[in-house]
């Protein structure tokens, strides 16, 4: 078992970006990813986009587009574990930049049967965007719409059977995020994603969106296990993480020596009860998994009892042998697997 799950990226995906990397040359896209760093850091009003030319946008690409897909990848399959069969004809990726949502939700539910379209304020970020998306193999993601459009104020959004807010709302003000919000939680026909930062602040906004979202009449499906209270307190703050494999443009942009990055991120998934037949887990893995010596320990949120800490020890059989295979962000217990419990029945213990 590894400590964070590892998300590939798509590889035309990846051919399209090292091929815009090489166009750029990497020590200029280095040096803008710099100023973006600190621009992302900073406060930035809600009229003023941060990728605000072609460099930028590259630049953007460059650095970030790989983790923001793992993280909206990720989410989206926790989403999907708890939502059964049900598959969006449509989809906005709102405040969507370069299009790494679009192309996550294009893997997670392959074959080209939706339409995206991708809703942004930076037409530089759009026009990469629609030039990285012309190689795709996925139809869905070569047939998206680019579309401009404002993100502060109360903007009107069309209707989608999913929306996808992927580290966006960091870049408003509190009224245009609350804005924002209620727009795209009235916009939504089916599910709603909304993906940020793991740090402090990240969290903070992702409770706020459960708040608004619960509010407008969704209900949450993942990461949580009920539509309550958070029970995390004081200082601590519930996200999860991501491996991202990097190449070696991917490590020269960013400066760095390490063949992967692990992006941390939150996360909230809602959906209209109506529409989506699906129900949240009982209760998901928030820490790293402790494997001791004939027994794990797994941190988990609960339906019932909040934070608790569950003991799973040799004397448990198949629910052993499956904490030993749970990931940090899994539910728990893992859904029944016959098939996997015969193959582990005949295997010999691990001491």
């Amino acid at each position: 078992m590894g400590l964070v799950s590892t998300v590939q990226l798509p590889a035309d995906l990846q051919d399209a970006l090292s091929e815009r990397l090489h166009a750029t040359a990497p020590s200029r896209a280095s040096a803008q990813v710099e100023r973006l760093i600190e621009n992302y850091r900073g406060t930035t009003p809600t009229a003023a986009p941060i990728l605000r030319d072609a460099a930028d946008a590259a630049a953007y690409a460059a650095y970030r587009m790989p983790a923001t897909y793992a993280a909206v990848r990720s989410a989206l399959g926790a989403f999907r574990a708890q939502a059964g069969d049900w598959a969006p004809g449509t989809h906005l990726d709102l405040g969507g930049g370069t299009g790494a949502a679009t192309w996550a939700v294009a893997d997670a539910w392959p074959g080209g049967t939706h339409r995206s379209t991708v809703l942004d304020w930076s037409q530089p970020a759009l026009t990469l965007g629609r030039e990285l998306a012309r190689g795709a193999g996925e139809p869905a993601v070569r047939a998206a719409e680019w579309t401009r459009a404002p993100l502060g104020g109360a903007p009107a959004l069309p209707a989608a059977d999913l929306v996808t807010v992927s580290y966006v709302i960091g870049e408003l003000t509190p009224a245009g995020r609350a804005a924002l919000l209620d727009a795209a939680a009235a916009a939504t026909r089916g599910a709603l994603v909304v993906a940020e930062p793991g740090t402090p602040d990240g969290y903070r906004r992702i409770i706020e969106a459960r708040d608004r979202l619960v509010a407008a009449g969704l209900t949450v499906l993942a990461p949580c296990p009920h539509d309550g209270t958070c029970p995390i307190t004081g200082t601590d703050w519930c996200h999860f993480a991501a491996r991202v494999p990097r190449t070696s443009l991917h490590r020269q942009v960013k400066g760095g020596t390490l063949p992967y990055e692990d992006e941390k991120f939150g996360y909230v998934a809602a959906a209209r009860p109506d529409a989506v037949p699906g129900a949240p887990a009982a209760a998901r893995v928030v820490r790293h998994p402790q494997i001791r010596k004939g027994q794990v320990l797994l941190d988990l949120c609960t339906r019932d009892d909040g934070l608790t800490r569950n003991t799973v020890t040799k004397r448990h059989g198949p629910a052993y042998r499956a904490a030993r295979d749970t990931e940090w962000g899994d539910t728990w217990p893992p859904a029944p697997d016959a098939d996997a419990d015969a193959a582990a029945d005949s295997a010999p213990e691990e001491e």
